[in-house]
């Protein structure tokens, strides 16, 4: 009788092992059919074709995505630091649902792999094997710009520095406009999307966000471009163009050569300071960076000025990037010879 009752018992053991099993499976297979949407979905049978992009299991960027790894929140979601194939990375997670599905997101992500300037941040790979693709790009170990002039530890920046820094700004974007296959506007130029490697060179980060994210999805309004920063005549009419970025591109010189946020804590806007003081012929010296407003560098920083100020003028006014680009270098050149 014993014998009957352990081979019961045994069995009930047996049979419940036999389930979890079953069960466990059936899970397995679950998770990978989904996978295997995510990345039909995403676009995975174009970006297979790509040469210039790397396509990265989820299972390999599982570690990265840890709070510890946490770096901040951009445009397109969360950013993360870690390490990939040896390298350094910065790993985005955008929003679920707020991305672009199928062919649209796979041919955007092909446009900006094929992007390769040294000063734009390279696009490595993305993984599609989520609902909302993951992207990752190189990492660049000084942080933003807006980070160095705005933040808790500022770094000494002398001006050779701000005007090389804004010079290669400056190249990147005019690459961007008219020297790839696919003209690329970025949409949202400022500071913070200007990061610097261990040399300060400068990198334009996050462009073409803006045409990754499905803007029919109410909480994407809220999320791309800063009002700081954007052209007045987009804000009225919703026609990104390359003027855009000018006007964009026009009060990251202001900030490098005053030190001071777009837009000041006591409500005061730094375009309108500026604007303010060339209608009525006012000195611009009071607004300028301290650190860097000596007596024989007054005159370069006036033409930044200039040139700034050029910038947020009426559209049809306003500087092609290309001849933004051309003034800061040949400024850049003169300082340094």
């Amino acid at each position: 009788m014993k014998s009957f009752y352990l081979c019961v018992h045994v069995g009930g053991i047996g049979g419940v092992f036999v389930i979890a099993v079953i069960s466990l499976l059936i899970l397995l297979h679950k998770e990978k059919k989904k996978t295997r949407e995510f990345y039909e979905k995403n676009g995975g049978r174009t970006l297979e074709k790509a040469n210039f992009i790397k396509l990265f299991e989820k299972e390999k960027l599982k570690p990265i995505l840890k709070r510890s790894n946490f770096l901040g929140k951009g445009g397109f979601g969360e950013v993360y630091k870690g390490i990939l194939d040896n390298e350094p990375v910065a790993v985005k997670k955008p929003i679920s649902g707020s991305v672009l599905e199928n062919e649209q997101f796979a041919n955007e992500v092909i446009i900006q792999s094929q992007v390769i300037h040294k000063n734009i941040v390279r696009l490595i790979g993305c993984c599609l094997e989520v609902d909302a693709p993951i992207l990752v790009y190189e990492f660049l170990c000084n942080g933003s710009l807006d980070d160095i002039l705005h933040g808790n530890n500022k770094v000494p920046l002398n001006l050779g520095l701000r005007l090389s820094i804004a010079a290669e700004s400056a190249d990147g974007l005019v690459y961007m406009h008219s020297k790839t296959n696919t003209k690329i506007l970025h949409g949202d130029v400022k500071p913070a999307n200007i990061l610097l490697d261990d040399k300060y060179v400068p990198k334009i980060s996050d462009f073409g966000i803006s045409r990754l994210i499905a803007t029919d999805k109410q909480h994407t309004g809220s999320i791309i471009g800063d009002m700081s920063y954007m052209d007045p005549v987009y804000l009225q009419t919703g026609l990104l163009t390359e003027k855009s970025d000018v006007y964009s591109f026009g009060v990251v010189i202001l900030e490098l050569i005053s030190r001071k946020k777009a837009t000041h804590s006591d409500g005061g806007s730094l375009v309108n300071n500026f604007l303010e003081a060339y209608k009525k012929e006012k000195k611009t010296t009071p607004l300028f960076d301290e650190e860097i407003a000596v007596t024989e560098d007054l005159e370069i920083l006036d033409s930044l000025a200039c040139i700034a100020v050029e910038c947020h003028l009426d559209a049809d006014q306003r500087p092609w990037m290309t001849d933004v680009a051309e003034r800061l270098l040949i400024m850049d050149r003169s300082r340094k010879s």
